[in-house]
């Protein structure tokens, strides 16, 4: 299950408005496949294991290049030859019983023959839920509330995104905490953070850092290239519009120091340093932070004194670490 946790997290907030979910396969106590969710519309975790679990059994299926959801389910349904009898599936979310934009995934382990599940947190939501009772519907074993303290932190944004709306704080830093000096992490950190911009409704900037930076903020390094919509919050309204941002095709720009936005959009973003991280802290529940570890330093910031508490941390590369963090007694 820590396997699946570890896949799942480096999707987080990618998914959207799906949560980010992870799997892995195991057969005569053997690893077969580590997978995750990736984006919301596309395979979930678990028919992306089996998918990986089966090529390793049969390496020259033509299984390995099929992508469509509902064709990989249409597939392993004919094609299983009871491979999976024997197997195992980790899932950190129970299986959806809901055809959606993707079929059940509680009906293609049914259909497998799956040998038994072991389920993280049982799904919130009442649309995608019943996937547990299905499973024991038809006899087959399963075992729930596996590592769910850790499943439960994964699905934290997902019920926010449910909730009606969910503004997150990106912040890039130094060890001692610095923000300053121009771009601070990786290309690696970048392309994560402009794939995270394609999701959002809106992005949020104060207007000085648009005053002196003249950034671009648009997508360029994501896959999709969809720039975001946005919010300048600003005391005044003078701004240069030769700045880059206002000229990215598609976009709406709006300049205010009004907030009610960030109660009324579902998901958003948040670029800063802490300076507008302590204007906007009332609205701010989540914070991601890239922190470099490029140019060690003696003293290394303790992020939990801010007020929240690390649920999540991994390297994206030898350098760039990406910490999530949730306020301390939100909900």
């Amino acid at each position: 299950m820590n396997l699946a946790i570890k896949e799942a997290w480096r999707y987080q907030l990618l998914t959207y408005p799906n949560p980010a979910v992870g799997a892995t396969v195991v057969k005569n106590q053997k690893i077969l496949s580590v997978e995750a969710h990736k984006e919301a519309g596309k395979a979930h975790a678990e028919v992306l294991a089996l998918k990986e679990a089966y090529l390793k059994e049969y390496p020259n299926s033509s299984l390995k290049d099929i992508v469509n959801s509902d064709e990989i389910h249409k597939f392993l349904i004919t094609n299983h030859n009871n491979f999976f009898n024997d197997c195992e599936i980790y899932v950190t979310l129970e299986p959806c019983n809901h055809v959606g934009k993707t079929p059940a995934c509680a009906m293609l382990l049914e259909s497998v023959k799956i040998k038994k599940v072991y389920i993280g947190t049982l799904d919130p939501n009442n649309e995608a839920s019943g996937g547990l009772k299905r499973l024991l519907d038809a006899n087959i074993d399963v075992e729930i509330d596996v590592c769910k303290t850790e499943t439960d932190k994964l699905l934290y944004p997902f019920l926010q995104y449910q909730s009606g709306h969910f503004n997150f704080y990106k912040i890039a830093m130094r060890e001692d905490g610095s923000v300053d000096g121009g771009y601070i992490t990786t290309q690696d950190s970048l392309n994560l953070v402009h794939e995270i911009r394609t999701k959002i409704d809106v992005m949020i900037i104060g207007g000085n850092t648009v005053r002196i930076d003249r950034p671009t903020l648009d997508s360029r390094f994501s896959k999709s290239k969809k720039s975001p919509d946005i919010f300048i919050y600003s005391k005044s309204d003078t701004i240069d519009n030769t700045i880059p941002l206002f000229s990215i095709p598609n976009r709406k720009v709006t300049i205010s120091s009004e907030l009610d936005l960030l109660n009324s959009k579902a998901f958003v973003m948040i670029e800063g340093g802490f300076k507008l991280l302590n204007i906007l802290e009332p609205f701010v529940t989540y914070l991601m932070v890239f922190l470099s570890h490029k140019v060690p330093k003696m003293e290394t910031i303790d992020l939990e004194k801010l007020g929240y508490e690390t649920q999540y941390r991994y390297f994206l590369n030898d350098f760039d670490e990406v910490i999530y963090l949730k306020r301390v007694n939100s909900h």
